[in-house]
């Protein structure tokens, strides 16, 4: 069930990479240009660790479900905060992105036990 779950999420969140991967290349006009990078980036690592839920139902059991939330968490936090500052031009916006690279920090640590 667990591998059903996971898979799912990834799905959904590939999903969600390739529509603001494309809306970042073919829709996304920033007034200010670094804005633009900014949003392929957040793209970048979304894609990258959408990629890394595939695998969460390969993990070790115990670590299953700390390997795929703490990723999702990652994924909302670092990837949304930056789509948030890109579509605002506002960085002040970002205080969030920190816990999600954290959380990726920790999601890949996860792996280690």
């Amino acid at each position: 069930m667990a591998a059903f779950l996971w898979h799912k999420v990834a799905a959904i969140s590939g999903i969600t990479a390739i529509v603001a991967g494309t809306f970042g290349s073919h829709g996304f006009k920033p007034t200010d240009p670094v804005y633009k990078t900014v949003w392929q980036t957040g793209n970048l690592y979304h894609l990258v660790h959408t990629s890394a839920l595939l695998v969460a139902p390969y993990t070790k059991r115990p670590h299953l479900v700390q390997f795929g939330s703490l990723l999702t968490f990652g994924i909302a936090a670092f990837s949304g905060t930056l789509y948030v500052v890109a579509l605002t031009e506002n960085r002040k916006l970002n205080k969030p992105a920190p816990f999600g690279g954290m959380s990726f920090i920790l999601a890949w640590g996860s792996l280690l036990f």
